[in-house]
């Protein structure tokens, strides 16, 4: 968590609201966040998917996963599906990620993804690197 939000747990309240706008992100755009499972286990390891709340520069696509499924490649599979819904099924142009600048791991994803770094901004009070990809440029990508 040190990299969502303000770098803590969230208290009851802010979870609450979490989930609400998660649930309500498919409601009101049709997309949003899948849960990420370890297939061996079934355990919940993150979410990854696309976002792109009201206030937001552009479409995006994003990840946060547990410690433990950390550097297993989970976060370039599923944000690598999640970037073909956006891409294929959603017309999307192109997806951002707005990354903590600090956040090497992230970063690594990002690129790893394709993204590249296009400017850092400031969104909602947090000082944020954004990371973005071109539909086109990513089909061209090998997977």
């Amino acid at each position: 968590m040190r990299y969502i939000g303000d770098g803590g747990p969230l208290s009851f309240d802010d979870a609450w609201r979490q989930l609400a706008m998660l649930i309500g992100h498919w409601e009101l755009r049709g997309f949003g966040m899948w849960a990420v499972e370890e297939k061996a286990t079934g355990s919940f390891v993150g979410r990854v998917g696309l976002h792109y709340p009201a206030g937001w520069p552009e479409p995006e696509i994003g990840w946060v996963l547990a410690r433990r499924a950390w550097g297993r490649g989970y976060a370039h599979e599923a944000a690598t599906a999640a970037l073909g819904v956006a891409f294929d099924s959603l017309a999307w142009n192109r997806a951002i990620s707005l990354i903590a600048p600090d956040n090497a791991r992230s970063i690594a994803v990002a690129e790893r993804l394709g993204e590249r770094l296009e400017r850092e901004l400031t969104l909602r009070g947090r000082h944020v690197a954004l990371y973005a990809i071109e539909a086109s440029e990513w089909r061209r990508l090998p997977r």
